[in-house]
């Protein structure tokens, strides 16, 4: 049982909360059961420790067990060495550290890929987090960040993910050039979201073919450079009196369009 917040195990573990040491490690902070059972399943060989609160223990029997299973080292700590491993103000006793996963960009776009997004400059966790999530579900292929974006092993985009972070090929560091590079390499059209753009439903059957979905920051959108990059811009068309979409809204809008028309 590890029972002070102070012990070395929580401050190593802790640590991973912050950037640089996420970088010098190659590490991640995984909290919660839905993420740390999704790693469990689909990458269990970069899973190197799980924590459980004892009543977490009890409460999780086939995290412990999918642990086991994997030859993961399972240990115990009080309620308040995890509170102090983990990053929210709620922890549910459950946290997991493992190796990252991104892959290298030319192998982020899979032979006959169809659905790709690159985000640019994103660099709201949640936002981030939620679009993978997104992706995810919709049957995307991959997820390219371009460096200027948020760090995708941040614990908020991990916990925003609910493990689709470990789905997907998730590709980081590169330059906006590069990625659509590569994904028109691949044979996929860029469609960029940008609210100056032509409607999303106009497209009509263009939505069909090979695409990747860029977007941009929260705040100021897709630079005039980025945008000049794409094949056309899209807007999602707001209907009601509401000002805008948030970035993830839209995000999801945007790729359920194309799954719904590759899958016509």
């Amino acid at each position: 049982m590890i029972d002070s917040p102070r012990s070395a195990a929580v401050k190593r573990v802790a640590g991973l909360k912050q950037k640089r040491a996420r970088s010098e490690t190659g590490l991640a902070l995984l909290e919660g059961p839905q993420v740390v059972r999704e790693v469990l399943a689909h990458a269990p060989e970069s899973v190197t420790e799980v924590f459980f609160t004892s009543e977490a223990f009890g409460r999780f029997p086939d995290l412990a067990a999918a642990a086991d299973a994997a030859g993961v080292q399972v240990e115990l700590a009080s309620e308040e060495a995890l509170a102090a491993m983990a990053d929210t103000r709620t922890p549910q006793g459950v946290v997991a550290v493992a190796r990252q996963t991104p892959v290298r960009l030319r192998d982020a776009v899979p032979p006959g890929a169809r659905l790709v997004v690159v985000l640019d400059e994103v660099q709201d966790p949640g936002n981030a987090g939620t679009i993978i999530r997104a992706a995810d579900a919709a049957g995307a292929d991959s997820v390219i960040l371009t460096g200027a974006s948020v760090d995708p092993y941040n614990p908020k985009v991990v916990r925003s993910t609910t493990g689709s972070l470990f789905h997907l090929r998730i590709a980081t560091g590169a330059s906006l050039a590069d990625a659509l590079a590569v994904v028109r390499e691949a044979g996929l059209a860029v469609l960029a979201a940008d609210m100056g753009g032509e409607p999303l439903p106009s497209l009509g059957a263009a939505l069909a073919a090979p695409t990747a979905w860029l977007f941009g920051n929260e705040a100021h959108g897709l630079s005039k450079p980025a945008r000049a990059l794409a094949d056309r811009t899209v807007a999602v068309p707001l209907y009601g009196p509401a000002e805008s979409l948030n970035l993830a809204t839209a995000a999801a809008v945007c790729l359920y369009a194309s799954a719904f028309a590759q899958r016509a």
